[in-house]
């Protein structure tokens, strides 16, 4: 063998490990109201936080972790952060509890994980992930998934511990005008360096829900959907449409059956959102670590970051 082709083939073999360690990561913090009138210093809190959840998720991928363990970890930084309508911060149902959701889909084999309506477990996004590793089911719900977090030696903590104060008095303002607010949710999409795709959503739901009311977070293929052979997505907005329109795997289909790329068949969804007067967005990637953040609301808290440096994190339109 010839220098010349010693030289080509190391060059080859540069280009394809280049290539296999490209990553991509995609947050969202929920999408709704969200005007330039917000005060300057709590849009630079918003700014701050969403980049520190970026770089969350490239510590785990830079240390060779997997886009799942990247997804919980970046969705765990968010729920940990009263900013966000997930865990601590979560709004209150209508008796004044915090009842918490959240799923989370591995593309490389279409696995996936849920719980609905919990009330003391701290990060309900690894509860998540241990009922898809850890269980024969896909969702749990209430005191069940409880017991069940419980059980697998995470952790709990009163429900007390998601109060805070201005979440508390925005439900005694709407529960004094009996008003049906709709929050934001916390959601992860990642393509990790091996080309696994994985997706989480986490929330506290909708202010004032009732009757043990359930969104689209928790629901596979409404708010949450990844699979290696089309994108990755998570979504927040108002969940009743997102759960009727299979909005997460709508866009994946919409890759698989029509061949479009996810840029063309994540506007081909938002179009179908708004026609039924749907209102929200979502995050996606796609197996080549494209990202798309798309919302038909006045904003949407959200970011990225690609390995190759390329980042943004933003609120309005």
């Amino acid at each position: 063998m010839t220098k010349f082709s010693l030289l080509l083939i190391a060059l080859l073999f540069s280009v394809q490990l280049s290539f296999s360690q490209e990553y991509t990561i995609v947050i969202h913090g929920g999408a709704g109201n969200i005007k330039p009138e917000m005060p300057e210093e709590l849009q630079q809190r918003y700014l701050q936080t969403l980049d520190s959840a970026l770089l969350v998720g490239v510590r785990v991928l830079e240390n060779n972790g997997s886009a799942l363990d990247a997804v919980e970890k970046v969705v765990n930084y968010l729920e940990d952060c009263p900013l966000y309508n997930a865990g601590r911060g979560a709004v209150f149902t209508y008796e004044g509890k915090n009842e918490l959701d959240a799923s989370i889909m591995d593309g490389s084999n279409l696995e996936a994980g849920a719980l609905a309506g919990v009330t003391r477990v701290k990060n309900p996004i690894s509860a998540a992930r241990k009922v898809m590793e850890a269980s024969a089911h896909v969702m749990l719900s209430g005191e069940g998934a409880n017991t069940f977090s419980e059980q697998q030696q995470l952790e709990m903590v009163d429900n007390t511990y998601f109060k805070t104060k201005k979440r508390f008095e925005s439900f005694e303002k709407a529960k004094a005008k009996y008003l049906k607010g709709k929050m934001g949710t916390v959601g992860c999409v990642v393509r990790d360096k091996n080309g696994n795709l994985a997706a989480g959503t986490s929330t506290g739901g909708m202010t004032l829900k009732r009757w043990g009311r359930i969104g689209d977070s928790p629901v596979i293929g409404a708010g949450t959907f990844a699979d290696n052979k089309t994108c990755a997505v998570s979504c927040t907005g108002h969940g009743e449409f997102f759960i009727r329109l299979g909005i997460a795997r709508d866009i994946a289909s919409r890759m698989e059956y029509k061949n479009l790329s996810l840029k063309d068949a994540a506007k081909e969804t938002l179009d179908k959102l708004s026609e039924y007067e749907g209102t929200g967005g979502f995050i996606a990637v796609d197996k080549e670590g494209n990202p798309v953040m798309q919302f038909n609301t006045s904003g949407m808290f959200r970011g990225y970051v690609k390995s190759n440096g390329e980042k943004e994190v933003a609120m309005f339109k």
